[in-house]
């Protein structure tokens, strides 16, 4: 195997630049909290284990020239659009967390999330972080590295990426769409119970103006927040499940549209 590679390793280069590439966008790997010592070993063995059946290794490449450095940048590319894809689906549940943080007054509560390395409210990162660990549950870095990775060596590479351009640009923009579309079904329900709060303590406000109901509004706001989270929670995790999983069939809709079995030739 290791003759092989050393055979092949301009090939062997690409495959690893993919897999380097995915991983420094896709969630949960592209966390900083995670050395890039352990990236790169993470993308090496990711190529190794896929280098047998990759038909790029079929490929007939010049290491040196112009050539070869748009193949690296053409295959960093397509790592990065699989991570992309993937961690835009995964900020629809931070979305839905800041939706409905300034209704229950966590707005000012926003603080650095080390997981999605954005600023993010307390809520945000309590979503995210079921929805990552609902990610783990399902098997999703399996998904990742099979379903996402491992797939598009076998259909598509630099030259059907550019063929199939269109088709790239409508999938980020649908997920951008999807992202708000996933966003508002999550926090919805919480939001409709925050709005009815809101619309009971106005009108008490105003047919009792001597109760002070802004001082008594946040933590009723908060406590009935809290109490639909929890009875949520159970359709709320198969909600994270389900658009985990529609994520990883628009990247394989993706390659039947833009891929092909790729055969060996000269490049």
């Amino acid at each position: 195997m290791l003759s092989e590679i050393l055979a092949a390793a301009p090939a062997f280069l690409l495959i690893a630049v993919r897999a380097f590439a995915m991983i420094q966008v896709a969630p949960l790997l592209s966390s900083e909290a995670i050395p890039q010592v352990a990236k790169f070993a993470l993308a090496g063995f990711a190529a190794y284990a896929s280098f047998s059946s990759a038909l790029v290794r079929d490929w007939v490449i010049a290491p040196f020239g112009l050539n070869f450095i748009f193949l690296v940048i053409g295959e960093a590319f397509i790592g990065i659009i699989i991570g992309f894809y993937l961690y835009i689906i995964f900020a629809a549940f931070s979305t839905a967390g800041q939706f409905f943080s300034f209704q229950m007054g966590f707005a000012a509560s926003a603080a650095f999330d080390p997981v999605a390395q954005i600023e993010n409210p307390l809520i945000g990162q309590y979503l995210n972080l079921v929805a990552m660990l609902i990610f783990v549950t399902i098997d999703g870095f399996r998904e990742l590295f099979l379903g996402g990775f491992w797939r598009s060596l076998q259909s598509i590479n630099v030259m059907s990426l550019i063929a199939g351009r269109e088709h790239i640009v409508s999938m980020v923009l649908s997920g951008l769409s999807r992202m708000f579309f996933d966003a508002l079904i999550i926090s919805l329900p919480i939001l409709g119970t925050l709005f009815l709060v809101s619309l009971t303590t106005g009108l008490i406000s105003k047919a009792a103006p001597q109760i002070n109901i802004l001082s008594e509004g946040f933590p009723i706001s908060i406590m009935t927040a809290f109490v639909v989270i929890f009875t949520a929670l159970p359709f709320m995790t198969e909600m994270f499940s389900r658009v985990i999983g529609a994520s990883f069939e628009t990247i394989q809709t993706l390659y039947i549209r833009i891929g092909y079995r790729i055969t060996g030739g000269a490049l």
